[in-house]
């Protein structure tokens, strides 16, 4: 069965505390109703520094979906590890995996934007390297035993749930990234279909003598959003997707590698593009079946201020009328 994912980013181009408050209530009903309807994760994600409210606080939303539900994972992808603090990190982590029994799952990112960093008095210079610091304090901090971190005997509880720690990849596009996964023994997950990172990744793990795999994105990754109507709900809701589209692009340079990027300049072009598309329950199943049983059906139920009301439409079209077809 392909892997059925609700993403949340709680993005809204004209937020106040009334409208984003109603959106976070709506995200937190919405991963409980997957849960009920065996959708198979949740997945967020963390920026700062936007005038839209884009999801700041993954860990915590992850901590109100784990609430509410009981089967679901959350995944977290990716944080930005290098703005937090890695011993807050590791504990905040480490209860999560508790609350969640197992359900967490944290790609490590670096982010695209310095000023990002900048808001959390950062080093944009240094990000390889406080990354580099974070994943081992992590690392170490998990094992429940003191250690030296910054020159001081520390020791982090509780332990996690997860065994031997909570599960964590290293995200990225470049050399550096996977390297860095192959040298901590950790699982890879490049940000789009980079198959020659695959083998730098393994090839790295053999002479370092760590085990890891690699989470390889899907050669197309699409956004769905399910209507009876299509044509309809692109005249009504196209500019929300847009918008997403828009802001995302003005972030990634020339030398990005993402799996969903989008060129558009406008509506049009954005729905012959095909990375953010509206399709009928039907046609998702065709995208399920063209794809093949490793293939990720993607929701964005609420992409980009989508109305609430308009996301839980999407939401029901896909657990009422696709998956319940979906092979097993």
């Amino acid at each position: 069965m392909p892997v059925t994912v609700v993403r949340f980013n709680l993005v809204d181009p004209s937020p106040t505390p009334e409208s984003l408050a109603a959106r976070y209530r709506a995200a937190v009903e919405m991963a409980a109703f997957a849960d009920e309807r065996g959708i198979t994760t949740v997945q967020t994600e963390e920026h700062h520094a936007t005038d839209n409210g884009w999801m700041p606080s993954p860990l915590a939303f992850a901590g109100a979906v784990f609430g509410a539900t009981r089967r679901i994972t959350v995944t977290v992808s990716a944080l930005i590890g290098p703005l937090h603090d890695p011993l807050r990190l590791a504990e905040d982590i480490a209860v999560l995996d508790l609350i969640g029994a197992g359900r967490l799952v944290t790609v490590a990112g670096l982010g695209y934007r310095p000023e990002e960093y900048a808001a959390h008095g950062k080093e944009w210079k240094r990000r390889g390297a406080l990354q580099d610091e974070t994943l081992e304090a992590l690392l170490t901090a998990w094992r429940g035993e003191p250690f030296v971190h910054q020159g001081r005997t520390v020791q982090v509880t509780p332990r996690p749930y997860t065994r031997p720690h909570p599960l964590l990849l290293v995200g990225g596009s470049s050399k550096a990234a996977a390297r860095r996964a192959a040298r901590l023994g950790l699982p890879f997950f490049p940000s789009a279909r980079l198959p020659e990172l695959e083998s730098y990744y393994h090839e790295r793990r053999a002479e370092y003598g760590t085990e890891g795999w690699v989470l390889q994105p899907p050669a197309r990754t699409c956004l769905l959003h399910i209507a009876e109507d299509p044509d309809r709900a692109w005249h009504r809701y196209g500019s929300h997707l847009l918008y997403e589209a828009l802001t995302y692009a003005s972030w990634q340079s020339s030398g990005i590698h993402s799996a969903v990027r989008s060129t558009a300049g406008d509506v049009e072009e954005l729905r012959r593009e095909g990375v953010y598309r509206i399709v009928t329950p039907d046609q998702c199943l065709r995208i399920a079946e063209e794809a093949g049983p490793e293939s990720s059906l993607i929701l964005h139920p609420l992409c980009g201020g989508m109305p609430v009301d308009e996301g839980w439409r999407s939401l029901h079209l896909f657990a009422e009328r696709v998956l319940p077809r979906l092979p097993a």
